[in-house]
């Protein structure tokens, strides 16, 4: 049996291992990211409370000119799609059930497996919930924008946004830099 079957983090760390930060900043939180899940065996599960692992969605279009953002009604704030692993490994899998349910887009596909973002962000104390860390592994998406979307109760809106336009719905650093590698 091999070390990834016996383990549900090697894979994840894997895919850490050899991914390419955009910069010296996206460097040290895929480093971050790195340390927290090869030290935490319980990584996946929200009842970590310190922190745990998220899995997002750059969805695009299939002619790469714009991306799909949704206001995110805790935060109020327009940022990429995804969500909590809930106990799932597969991080990829996480992303891609996110979007799907955070959207109502069908047919939703990878354009690579590999990761194409690493954040890691303190989200604030809301409500019963402590503030706590999201270390954020997000992938690279591809969806038909013809589809109608239905927005969530998570979201209070979504929007297919030209790439051009993006910088003027937010100035969230994490969500320009997934725009930059998108151009």
């Amino acid at each position: 049996m091999s070390d990834q079957s016996a383990d549900p983090r090697a894979r994840l760390l894997s895919l850490l291992d050899r991914y390419r930060p955009a910069d010296p900043r996206e460097r040290a939180m895929r480093d971050l990211a790195h340390r927290f899940v090869a030290e935490n065996p319980r990584c996946f599960e929200r009842s970590l409370r310190a922190g745990h692992v998220t899995g997002s969605a750059w969805i695009i279009d299939p002619k790469r000119q714009r991306a799909l953002l949704t206001h995110h009604r805790k935060l109020s704030k327009w940022l990429q799609l995804g969500g909590h692993a809930d106990g799932e490994p597969n991080i990829l899998e996480v992303a891609l059930r996110e979007a799907q349910e955070e959207s109502g887009l069908i047919g939703i596909r990878p354009v690579s497996e590999q990761i194409f973002d690493v954040d890691v962000h303190l989200i604030p104390r809301f409500r019963d919930e402590p503030e706590h860390i999201h270390y954020d592994i997000r992938f690279l998406l591809e969806a038909d924008d013809t589809q109608p979307l239905q927005v969530s109760d998570e979201s209070r809106r979504l929007l297919w946004l030209d790439f051009d336009s993006i910088p003027s719905h937010t100035g969230e650093e994490s969500v320009l830099r997934m725009l930059r590698k998108s151009r």
